[in-house]
């Protein structure tokens, strides 16, 4: 097995660049390619200083790992930028694809770097980025699963799930649909009894019966609008995955929808470093009322 020295992050966001920090205070010599990431991004990887290379070429011949880590909707493109780049070189560099993506796209990227002589590892993450409460779990599957039991307990906790390619995508879209899942009805309920006039006397019953859950709405629901719509990407590809396995996938379309709503609002524009820590649930819920369609018999 490669031992692991120098780990590529592709693209070091708000977990990305906490991840290759991580990697960094550990001993590890970290990269990335900043061509084409946001203005955000590039800050958010100077801080945590990532070393900052030119190329994908640079970056695929200087790493002996990649981890790509990004938003749903970009794992595919990102995944055919680096095959071309490992073709150009000749690099057989492992890529490590992160995302919150259905088994059956993971299939797909498998085939895009190992048909460009790379070495694919399936992995998904669940948890906050390292420094936050528990290290980010990173679950990993697939013929060269074991190469990331090098950075366990390197701020992160590496799960085997074997050589199954898509056990680590799929443990993650299970996950997911809890958690994620679980917000958005809880948007939706909440929307419903603000437009009924009922706001008031269900939070007068939650606090009487759901105590926990009330207060767990209240502590997360306000922080949604900034990851809403990275988040829509996400239900599509539980939805998928779900569709694929024989279940209904309309669940979590439903949940696409609500973070779309979500994603409409003025407080999406928020990043996690400025997000209004005094907004109440109250009014993250109100936000989405004018942005409902007009119900059947007031449409005219």
């Amino acid at each position: 097995m490669v031992k692991i020295d120098t780990v590529a992050v592709i693209s070091p966001g708000d977990m990305g660049h906490a991840v290759g920090q991580s990697l960094l205070e550990h001993g590890l010599d970290v990269i990335t390619c900043l061509a084409g990431r946001s203005t955000r991004t590039q800050n958010l990887s100077r801080q945590a200083n990532i070393r900052e290379v030119a190329t994908l070429e640079d970056l695929v011949t200087q790493a002996d790992l990649i981890l790509s880590i990004l938003v749903p909707s970009e794992a595919l493109g990102v995944a055919i930028e680096m095959g071309k780049a490992l073709l150009n070189t000749g690099a057989n560099t492992y890529f490590v694809d992160c995302n919150a993506i259905s088994p059956q796209k993971t299939l797909e990227l498998e085939s895009v770097i190992s048909n460009s002589g790379g070495r694919y590892i399936d992995a998904s993450i669940i948890g906050s980025p390292p420094g936050r409460q528990q290290p980010p779990r990173f679950y990993v599957s697939g013929a060269h699963h074991q190469v990331m039991t090098q950075l366990n307990d390197m701020g992160i906790s590496i799960r085997t799930l074997g050589d199954e390619v898509g056990k680590a995508s799929g443990i993650k879209m299970c996950y997911a649909g809890l958690t994620k899942g679980t917000t958005a009805l809880h948007v939706a309920l909440l929307t419903a009894a603000e437009v009924s006039g009922l706001a008031e006397d269900l939070f007068t019953e939650l606090k009487y019966s759901q105590g926990a859950t009330l207060k767990e709405m209240e502590s997360r629901i306000p922080r949604i609008p900034a990851n809403a719509l990275r988040w829509i990407g996400e239900m599509d590809e539980i939805a998928d995955t779900y569709s694929h396995l024989g279940v209904t996938p309309n669940f979590h379309r439903g949940a696409a929808d609500i973070y779309q709503l979500l994603s409409q609002t003025s407080y999406a524009s928020e990043k996690a470093e400025s997000i209004d820590p005094n907004r109440t649930l109250r009014e993250t819920i109100r936000a989405l009322v004018p942005l409902l369609p007009l119900p059947p018999d007031e449409t005219g």
